[in-house]
């Protein structure tokens, strides 16, 4: 139980050391805690992948302000099971935390990188929750985080308590 608190709180002070992006503070869907129309409004949220909120910047331009080119990874989170987790699912993708509980759950998101964020990646994390097991002892969810179609972290089954990281580049 220790092990895993001092996992939760790794996992969320690296989030907050690494949650400086504010190109998008929308709810992010899954039941965010957070007022959903205070930052979406503000930066006009982001559909469909585009970058329509990216604070007055050409939809089609794939670029900073020094001209240096952005990468796009696709990230999916994801927890499976079924019915309600007994512990909220945190979950940081760009911005955040976020808060969700009904199992699956599954988040779908497209990063705009910019060059320092390719070279020392940006964190997405995911702490499951728990959920009964079949001998009725409560488990950490099975998580896994996807980047471009390819999977790059899990938490085995849910064997390990720390959840799901990865630094995306």
């Amino acid at each position: 139980m220790r092990k895993a608190m001092a996992g939760v709180a790794l996992i969320a002070a690296l989030g907050l050391l690494t949650g400086c992006n504010d190109d998008d503070k929308g709810d992010g869907g899954g039941g965010s805690k957070e007022a959903s129309g205070a930052g979406s409004s503000a930066h006009g949220g982001e559909h469909g992948g585009g970058e329509s909120g990216d604070k007055g910047r050409d939809s089609g331009a794939q670029s900073d302000e020094a001209g240096l080119q952005r990468a796009k990874r696709k990230v999916t989170l994801e927890v499976t099971g079924e019915g309600k987790a007994a512990q909220p699912i945190m979950y940081m993708l760009e911005g955040g935390p976020y808060y969700a509980s009904q199992l699956p759950f599954k988040k779908e998101k497209t990063l705009s990188l910019t060059p320092a964020q390719q070279k020392v990646g940006q964190l997405v994390t995911i702490v499951p929750g728990s959920t009964k097991g079949s001998d009725g002892m409560l488990r950490p969810a099975p998580c896994t985080i996807t980047v471009d179609g390819k999977k790059v972290a899990d938490n085995d089954d849910g064997k390990d308590p720390e959840g799901c990281k990865y630094k995306v580049h």
